[in-house]
């Protein structure tokens, strides 16, 4: 049974991003843990963290989050019934990113699915700050739903890359299982701005992609170009791109092709999920 976790600030956009997993994961047994963490705050002026007693934390904050988490479960269950999935909860006051971890430790937590929002966070990209530093501090496979997403089943799944990276075995086992749970072709996208041959080094880790994919749809494309956004944007546009996968070690690189620093630049990815991978 494959475990998913599932934060949430109890918002729509965690509701959306729940309901993109129930969705994608149909059909497949999986446990749901639906958590919510309330920050363990700091005080500014001492920079240490804010304690409250057991009572005053079960009193004034657990018992208010166990009510939020019942009204979700509620919630669930007027959705179309998925057999199944099963929902546990959980709720902590404690740092988030450490109880993020401590909860995939526990639970052998496979995958984390998050909502992302806004144009805060981690360089005004369009991120929530939480889904950012799960994305960059946790190493876990993450599914980031955007707040605009609507589900479709994914058909093609992109995945954008310069080949000069080896591909590590968790990698491709993440990328394989999404690939595999879908049935979607995987379309490899290498990038570059100026349209020369592949160094022997890249070649090595295209050769590996299609080795390891031989089994499934599989297809390369090359875009070029002095605006590489812009040759991303117009390829997952003309192959009607349901996702896109990317790995974590190569964020920095990603980041300069999928967002921009402005939110309203923003078009072409607002209503895709993407797969972030780690090492």
């Amino acid at each position: 049974m494959k475990a998913i976790l599932v934060p949430t600030d109890f918002s729509e956009n965690a509701w959306n991003a729940l309901k993109y997993g129930m969705e994608l994961y149909k059909g497949r047994p999986c446990t749901f843990h639906l958590l919510h963490v309330n920050p363990l705050l700091s005080n500014k002026r001492e920079k240490k963290p804010m304690l409250k007693t057991p009572q005053l934390v079960e009193e004034q904050i657990l018992k208010k989050s166990r009510v939020q988490l019942q009204h979700l479960l509620n919630r669930i269950e007027e959705l179309p019934k998925i057999k199944e999935h099963t929902f546990v909860t959980h709720t902590t006051y404690s740092f988030f990113i450490e109880t993020i971890r401590a909860i995939i430790k526990e639970y052998q937590i496979e995958m984390v699915i998050m909502g992302t929002k806004g144009a805060s966070g981690l360089k005004q990209i369009s991120l929530g700050s939480n889904t950012a530093a799960v994305m960059t501090k946790v190493k876990c496979p993450l599914l980031a739903i955007p707040q605009d997403a609507i589900y479709r089943h994914p058909r093609e799944i992109a995945f954008p890359t310069d080949y000069r990276m080896p591909y590590s075995q968790n990698v491709l086992d993440t990328l394989e299982e999404m690939v595999m749970n879908t049935k979607a072709s995987l379309r490899v996208l290498y990038m570059s701005s100026k349209d020369i041959e592949l160094e022997m080094e890249q070649q090595r880790n295209k050769d590996l992609l299609q080795d390891f994919f031989n089994s499934y749809e599989l297809s390369f494309h090359h875009v070029d170009g002095n605006n590489l956004s812009t040759a991303v944007q117009y390829f997952t546009q003309s192959r009607e791109i349901d996702m896109i996968a990317m790995v974590a070690k190569n964020l920095n690189f990603l980041q300069r092709i999928l967002f921009k620093p402005r939110i309203e630049d923003i078009s072409y990815h607002v209503k895709l999920p993407f797969l972030v991978m780690h090492e």
